[in-house]
């Protein structure tokens, strides 16, 4: 019963943090493109990855 009054709940933090993680990935992906960013742009695409992996599960 408690499931299924907190699965809309579920499903909606889920989106966000599919969302956050997409943003994570192109900004991370952006700063890439510069050698000077790749030292914070590869850490923030592993992140937004491993985001949008859990938002899944």
């Amino acid at each position: 019963m408690l499931r299924l009054l907190l699965f809309p709940f579920r499903l909606l933090f889920g989106l966000i943090g599919f969302l956050l993680g997409l943003v994570l990935l192109i900004v991370g992906a952006v700063l890439t493109m510069t050698i000077i960013g790749a030292i914070v742009g590869v850490p923030l695409i592993l992140l937004g990855m491993g985001l949008m992996l859990c938002s899944f599960f």
